[in-house]
């Protein structure tokens, strides 16, 4: 009989699905592991298809046994988990004026980290070049190459099809970087000898960064997080608030032609989110992110709410004063442009204030359950902007007779966007759709 995880379909067209399905149950499973007749429960899978699907996973490396667990009758179960150095995913967290870059493992777990100062006005070569640097250092200093991989250098690592076609198929890009994933690439004893003990991976101009990539660390792609307003969709810029140069740019394809690794590319407050919602933060909430700029990322029913057209939690421009000072954005009176310039003057109260008003609105209109606020401005005077904005939530709640939404910071710290950004390429591995 069925259990109460999602349901499973028994159809070789869903195949894909039903392994992440299965690798989502190993992974929530921990280092305890679960057995394959859990597995069959808990998806609604036969116990046949789960063997198929876990066969795989075990060849593929993604799975391995943990152990045998006494059983009600009959002869201990085998008991599976994830293996998480399997797989890796890169998140980028592309601000105004610095790119930092994460590498994590199946599990989300942070194994690489890489910053470095940049201008987002630069120009596209300059931050495409910054981007690729970033990814391809982070990747190299943090993930060894074993003597199996460093002998068969010129063939591709394996990572199962289901895993791949997982990201692939919720994560378009162009056939040219697809087949540059799957495409065996020689490794020169000279481009070898670059970085002894970890297989280098150089720019494009020398060698096709992609595949490297993909054979040092089995990476499954790139997430890349940034200001809005963009095109989550098809992965292409709009105006981005202060630098309207980026305009009609496909910063998805750009990069994936850079890397030869699928790429995903959304507003940083969302990735945030995401993060927030993949690493246990429950129910409906808002992620305010106060920094270089000020925005929003949106949870509602567990889901990321990106709107039509992804103009969702745009918050930092929503008008508090008609007659207010200017924007970046070219309207007057916005609660990022108050709020940034109460910071500017060293009136952080004032600020908490203004972020307070903002995060009011936005309770009265979504009634969520929690609002939770992270970057750096917030980060160099939490207390002050937790009790602050609570004081606006709180006087809120008692003139409308309801419970006042807690105020918090939310968890992980300057690395917040960056990993979130990771998940957008890892939830689809694991059958969750926000990705």
């Amino acid at each position: 009989m069925a259990g109460t995880g999602p349901a499973g379909a028994n159809l070789l067209a869903l195949r894909s699905h039903n392994t992440a399905l299965v690798l989502d149950l190993l992974r929530t499973a921990g280092s305890d592991g679960i057995s394959r007749l859990e597995l069959a429960e808990r998806t609604g899978l036969t116990p046949q298809a789960v063997s198929k699907i876990t066969a795989r996973l075990r060849e593929g490396g993604l799975a391995a046994e943990a152990g045998r667990r006494a059983s009600t009758g009959g002869k201990p179960r085998t008991v599976l988990r994830l293996v998480p150095e399997a797989g890796h995913a890169v998140g980028v967290h592309l601000d105004r004026d610095e790119v930092r870059a994460v590498l994590v493992d199946l599990r989300g777990t942070v194994v690489g980290e890489r910053r470095a100062a940049l201008d987002l006005g630069a120009g596209a070569r300059a931050v495409l070049a910054a981007v690729t640097e970033a990814v391809r250092v982070t990747v190299a200093e943090a993930v060894p190459v074993t003597e199996t991989v460093r002998v068969t250098a010129a063939e591709t690592v394996p990572v199962t099809e289901a895993a791949r076609a997982a990201v692939t198929e919720a994560v378009p890009v162009t056939e040219a970087a697809r087949a540059a994933v799957t495409e065996a690439v020689p490794v020169t004893e000279a481009a070898r000898e670059t970085v002894p003990g970890v297989l280098p991976v150089t720019m494009p101009e020398v060698l096709p960064a992609g595949p490297l990539l993909a054979q040092a660390g089995s990476l499954l792609g790139v997430g890349v997080a940034l200001p809005g307003p963009l095109d989550h969709v098809r992965g292409v810029l709009h105006r981005v608030t202060g630098f309207p140069e980026w305009d009609g740019f496909p910063l998805r394809e750009a990069l994936a032609e850079r890397l030869g690794v699928p790429v995903v590319v959304d507003k940083d407050t969302n990735a945030a989110a995401l993060g927030l919602a993949s690493g246990g933060e429950g129910g409906s909430f808002a992620y305010l992110h106060l920094g270089t700029g000020l925005g929003a990322g949106l949870v509602i029913g567990g889901s990321v709410h990106r709107g039509a057209r992804t103009g969702a939690g745009e918050f930092g421009h929503q008008v508090l004063q008609l007659d207010g000072p200017p924007c970046t954005c070219g309207d007057r009176g916005c609660v990022e442009a108050l709020c940034l310039g109460a910071v500017a003057r060293g009136d952080v109260e004032e600020a908490a204030r203004v972020l307070g008003a903002g995060a009011a609105n936005l309770v009265g209109l979504l009634d969520i359950d929690v609002v939770l606020l992270g970057g750096r401005t917030v980060a160099a005077a939490p207390e002050a902007f937790v009790r602050g904005v609570g004081a606006v939530l709180g006087a809120r709640a008692r003139r409308t007779g309801e419970d006042a939404v807690p105020v918090r910071v939310a968890p992980g710290g300057a690395r917040v966007v960056a990993v979130g950004a990771a998940q957008l390429v890892l939830g689809p591995v694991f059958g969750r759709g926000d990705g």
